[in-house]
């Protein structure tokens, strides 16, 4: 698919430095519902900005909300401090308390109070709803989930589709979940990184635009499946997206960096409808001394006359890692035998050829 931008190594938000990612993915059961019982279809994944340093060392960041119908948890204290104190967590939406505990947990195992010398935490954890698919009423995200998650996070190639947080969900009325992109730009004094991670469950099928062609229209939904594209209602579902960048940005710009994820969602035809819940984060892994218990940091700063580039690559960076979803997820059934398809490749392909849209 002809994508503007260049990617970095694994077109993963891991290609910024340090950058790690886990998924704790959880499938159990099928055929008829039973609260408690399953069908499940649910998990976690963890987004750590320095690895197993991100409880030490907070990282510059900010956030935007484009539809608040959703929940993250802590971006109060974001807006606040201009800081990320631990990792991002992204699960289903009953399922954010439990998370948000087992973050407190885990810091208080994994190291020391932070530099100012305290434990206390304001985990951030944001959720999309999986009840198409899951037993969201079964609260089967446990604590140890959340564990294995951040446990299990690291480096290179991320795994997308079905698995972690996005394992039940619904987008486009496609199966959609995790996906993940990057993109090198020039900016500034050099060379930066910028990558996204999305939790995509949302979008109506009719609206759904890959490199400028209406797929949506070309691969239309069966009537039956048409809770999932109810144009009345508009979008019952959210997307999550996580950007990092190595460079050298500020709270405030980085703020700025998260609304123009809005526009790469944008590109592939969300509207952000009263029911969805479109919440994005953005931090940088540069200024690594920024936070201190005293005394005076010494920063950096890309300048803003500089800083377009990088607005660029987050667009770019947005719109392909939510197409990565939908190419990477896989056929699901669920809950009550609910199925979701997957987005056919060879149709995709088709599509992209009519319109003259396929890459070489």
């Amino acid at each position: 698919m002809p994508f503007d931008g260049t990617p970095g190594a694994a077109n993963a938000i891991t290609d910024v430095a340090g950058v790690t990612v886990g998924h704790s993915t959880i499938i159990s059961g099928e055929g008829a519902l039973r609260v408690g019982q399953g069908p499940v279809r649910t998990g976690v994944t963890a987004i750590l900005p320095r690895g197993r340093d991100s409880m030490a060392r907070p990282s510059f960041a900010g956030w935007f909300s484009q539809n608040g119908n959703g929940e993250m948890t802590g971006t109060t204290w974001i807006e606040e401090s201009g800081f990320l104190e631990g990792p991002v967590m992204i699960t289903n939406t009953h399922s954010v308390g439990v998370v948000r505990d087992a973050v407190i947990q885990w810091r208080i195992k994994s190291g020391p109070p932070d530099a100012s010398g305290y434990w206390w935490s304001l985990p951030v954890v944001a959720e999309t709803y999986d009840g198409v698919l899951n037993d969201i009423n079964g609260f089967h995200v446990k604590e140890r989930h959340a564990f294995e998650a951040l446990d299990g996070a690291q480096g290179g190639a991320v795994p997308e589709g079905n698995v972690g947080g996005g394992t039940g969900m619904v987008c486009y009325g496609f199966k959609g979940g995790i996906g993940t992109s990057s993109r090198v730009v020039k900016g500034g004094e050099g060379s930066y990184t910028v990558g996204v991670l999305v939790q995509a469950n949302f979008g109506r099928r009719s609206q759904l635009m890959v490199a400028g062609v209406p797929v949506g229209r070309e691969i239309p939904q069966p009537a039956q499946a048409a809770v999932l594209d109810d144009p009345v209602r508009g979008d019952l579902g959210s997307i999550i997206i996580v950007v990092a960048t190595d460079a050298p940005l500020l709270p405030h710009q980085l703020k700025r960096l998260a609304r123009r994820a809005t526009l790469g969602m944008g590109r592939t035809g969300g509207t952000s409808g009263n029911g969805s819940g479109d919440i994005f984060i953005a931090f940088s892994t540069a200024n690594t001394e920024a936070f201190k218990g005293s005394g005076l940091a010494t920063l950096q700063m890309v300048s803003n006359e500089e800083i377009s580039p990088i607005f660029d690559a987050t667009v770019q960076a947005t719109e392909e890692a939510i197409i990565n979803a939908l190419v990477a997820a896989e056929t699901m059934t669920g809950a009550d035998n609910r199925r979701v398809e997957r987005l056919p490749h060879d149709r995709l392909r088709e599509a992209l050829r009519t319109y003259n849209r396929l890459a070489p």
